[in-house]
């Protein structure tokens, strides 16, 4: 008895020990993707807070005061409200304002994208805690009701995604211009020009490396934040007691209140310079998905905010007694004895700050891309274990040039702080909105909790927002430019694709029709599996009927593939496929709803086929046995069974892979078969891995079938796949009604037409290969 209880002792000791290993393995990483934004904050907040009006009010009250302002938004905002409210809200692991978006979706009819209209009941990542919620409330029901406030709603939402992306061009700039520009603090003749050069070769570098992946670059950039982490905690904590330890009574709210009793209106004005000691709080959120909640936490509060409070407390107190040196005030802070060797580190910690928010923006890319707000863009995933870890050459480049703009053009980290604080505080200011309703919707509390929640934290951010945006004349404006350009090729792609959608919806051919042609359709049916996509989960598109008019023949088995997208990070690969059946069994016609979560990879694998038929094969199966119990649903519409692409599970339809090279036989069936008869299907396509060919043989057990036409359609099926794979896709031409607006005429013939132009085919983003594909060409009038 008392061995059994010493090995549960020491199993749970090694269980815990391996946890905390995690975690703080996790937490390391986490430094070099979440906090290098926030780390280097301290290179340029001061100079910006004392910038402009505060200038005449330089003395050390002032600056106790501005230290005091820090001090506690700091403890507020990034503390108080991410760390320990927002970063709860997470979607199943992942975070930023997609993720909320996606949990309200799930819990409110709130979405207007296209594509979501069904079949997402079965997803167990879909419920909270394995269950739906289903609350009903007065707010609820309003919301759901008026289609222009759920406009407005994925408006708000597209601001806040788009200010994430003009952060991935400020971060840059601000950061790499405010390390380089160390540079005059010992080299006295280098000019403005020149830091400026200096810094522009530093970005092409960076944005050049991107290609690398960030897997590889978190690595190295972890230990680089932690050791300027511990440099500037340590320069801190020097300064504090060498130059002004009084600067330790700061620490009291009092102390804001005589700054603003003191500077008034001036005050006010210095708070768009204090927000950018918070700007990149929004990435611990932004990238949950690539740790947990308990790493980020860890790693803010035992490293990150101490060491932030003792850089700002140390920096007050030298400036205190240095009021002529606020422009230089961190580097000229620095002992000359480690000056040069913290100039390289801050170098170092500017380009991961920048970093971090290249790959921010490269994920809410690729999210805005899956849920339909984005033109189709090539995703490149650097990381064969991490889905997150994912590169885009066309906005790495964009960013580029973005943020080599900006460098040249504004020249100054002062007006370039200026654009980053309203970026940064205009997505905190969406998230808190976005936590207002998750608090109501999805955890359900009490409406006063998310009305304190809302009045706390969106007042605090109302007071610094209104306060950056009195400068939009110097230099404000860009974020605000870049976010309209962005937001409007968003609205404009998802506006014109749900018209599409929308068409397809109204002008789907109905099952009358299909009947009346009978089990040939009206047509030849030519051996092999035609694949038809879709973007309707019900229903058959009118690309069909377009195709049988025109062409006079079909293949003997019809499949309609319909990629949807669901509002959750992942689908299950359990769970990816759902097969039903389109009219009577002699049709031979099938759906299969292929499902994404807006962070999968999407794509067709080499066994997509393979993973297909064998689909098929178990819902034809599946849908007798239910038939023999009485369950059937004998509409022409079935319904949708989600079916496991697991290939060792049970069914009779044997696959067997076959090595060039080998004399044995891999086959993968139902232990209770054996196989009698084969009739086979080769399934040929290049390994990745080695450089023979892959063949596939399906076979069929000669069992005892309780209904012969199951053993009919199985057989028909394989003969089938034995003839090929088609692929059938509508090569649409998307065109404005006559009747319509200037606006819509614009939006639809120039704006929408130059994007769809311009990205990836469809064909090309779903992998789908050229040489089996038929495109079917029709024109859209929306």
């Amino acid at each position: 008895m008392d061995r059994e209880k010493g090995s549960t002792s020491d199993d749970q000791r090694v269980y815990w020990k391996d946890h905390y290993k995690n975690l703080l393995l996790l937490a390391y990483q986490s430094f070099g993707v979440v906090y290098g934004d926030l780390s280097t904050s301290p290179l340029y907040v001061y100079k910006s807070a004392l910038s402009g009006r505060l200038n005449r009010y330089q003395d050390e009250e002032t600056i106790f005061g501005l230290f005091s302002l820090i001090f506690w938004t700091l403890t507020l905002i990034p503390l108080l409200k991410y760390v320990f409210i927002v970063l709860s809200a997470d979607d199943n692991g992942e975070g930023g304002t997609f993720a909320l978006y996606s949990l309200l979706c799930r819990h409110a009819k709130f979405s207007l994208l296209p594509n979501q209209q069904a079949a997402d009941e079965e997803l167990s990542t879909y419920y909270s805690n394995g269950h739906r919620i289903l609350a009903s409330s007065p707010l609820k029901r309003f919301l759901e009701k008026h289609k222009r406030l759920r406009t407005i709603l994925l408006l708000v939402v597209l601001l806040g995604t788009c200010m994430v992306i003009g952060d991935g061009v400020l971060t840059p700039a601000i950061s790499v211009l405010s390390s380089i520009s160390g540079l005059q603090v010992r080299a006295r003749k280098l000019n403005d020009g020149e830091v400026v050069l200096v810094a522009c070769i530093v970005l092409v570098g960076l944005f050049a490396l991107q290609h690398r992946g960030t897997q590889k670059l978190a690595f190295l950039f972890a230990p680089i934040v932690i050791v300027w982490l511990l440099c500037i905690g340590a320069i801190g904590l020097y300064n504090t007691i060498h130059w002004n330890l009084k600067i330790v009574k700061a620490l009291s709210p009092l102390y804001i209140a005589n700054f603003f009793k003191k500077t008034g209106k001036d005050g006010w004005f210095s708070l768009g310079g204090v927000l950018l000691c918070i700007t990149g709080a929004e990435a611990m959120f932004a990238d949950l998905g690539h740790f947990t909640r308990a790493s980020v936490r860890v790693a803010f509060v035992g490293v990150i905010y101490p060491c932030l409070v003792l850089q700002y407390m140390g920096q007050a107190a030298f400036i205190s007694k240095n009021l002529s040196d606020v422009p230089t005030s961190f580097y000229e802070s620095i002992p000359q004895t480690v000056f040069w060797p913290v100039f390289i580190v801050a170098t170092l910690a500017a380009i991961v700050a920048s970093q971090a928010v290249i790959s921010a923006t490269f994920s809410i890319v690729k999210q805005c891309h899956a849920l339909g707000c984005f033109p189709r863009v090539k995703v490149v995933h650097t990381s064969r274990w991490i889905y997150g870890q994912i590169y885009i050459p066309e906005i790495n480049w964009i960013l580029m040039l973005l943020c080599l703009a900006v460098t040249i053009g504004f020249r100054d980290t002062t007006l370039i702080g200026n654009a980053y604080g309203i970026a940064c505080m205009s997505v905190m200011f969406v998230t808190t909105w976005m936590m207002t309703l998750v608090i109501i919707f999805v955890w359900q509390k009490n409406s006063i909790f998310a009305l304190l929640f809302l009045l706390f934290f969106g007042s605090i951010e109302a007071v610094y927002l209104t306060s950056s945006l009195i400068k939009v004349p110097q230099g404000g404006w860009a974020p605000l430019v870049l976010s309209f350009v962005f937001m409007v090729i968003m609205y404009v792609w998802h506006y014109g694709t749900r018209r599409k959608y929308l068409f397809d919806l109204q002008n789907k051919v109905s099952m009358k029709w299909i009947l009346t042609l009978g089990p040939s359709l009206g047509i030849v049916r030519v051996p092999g599996i035609g694949l038809i996509y879709t973007e309707l989960a019900t229903g058959v598109p009118s690309i069909f009927s377009h195709f049988v008019t025109n062409l006079p023949a079909f293949h003997q088995v019809l499949v309609f593939v319909c990629v949807k997208i669901v509002p959750v990070p992942y689908v299950p690969p359990d769970e990816r496929y759902l097969i039903g059946r389109i009219g009577p069994r002699a049709y031979r016609m099938y759906r299969c709803i292929v499902r994404y979560g807006y962070k999968d990879v999407q794509k067709d694998d080499e066994n997509f086929e393979n993973l297909l038929v064998l689909s098929i094969a178990k819902f034809i199966e599946m849908e007798a046995e239910e038939a023999t119990q009485g369950g059937y649903d004998t509409s022409p519409e079935g319904r949708m069974a989600v079916i496991q692409t697991s290939e060792t599970c049970c069914t009779k339809l044997l696959m067997t892979d076959v090595d060039q090279f080998a004399s044995a036989s891999t086959t993968i069936r139902n232990s209770k078969s054996e196989t009698l008869q084969s009739l086979q299907s080769i399934y040929e396509q290049e390994s990745p891995s080695v450089s023979c060919r892959r063949r596939v043989r399906f076979s069929l057990p000669e069992v005892e079938y309780i209904d012969p036409e199951v053993k009919e359609e199985l057989l028909a099926l394989v003969e089938a796949k034995q003839a090929g794979v088609a692929y059938i896709m509508g090569h649409s031409y998307i065109k404005a009604r006559r009747n319509s607006s200037f606006l819509k005429k614009f939006v639809i013939d120039v704006a929408y037409s130059f994007l769809r132009k311009n990205c990836r085919g469809p064909s090309v983003a779903l992998s789908i290969p050229h040489i089996s594909l038929i495109e079917v060409g029709m024109i859209y009038y929306v």
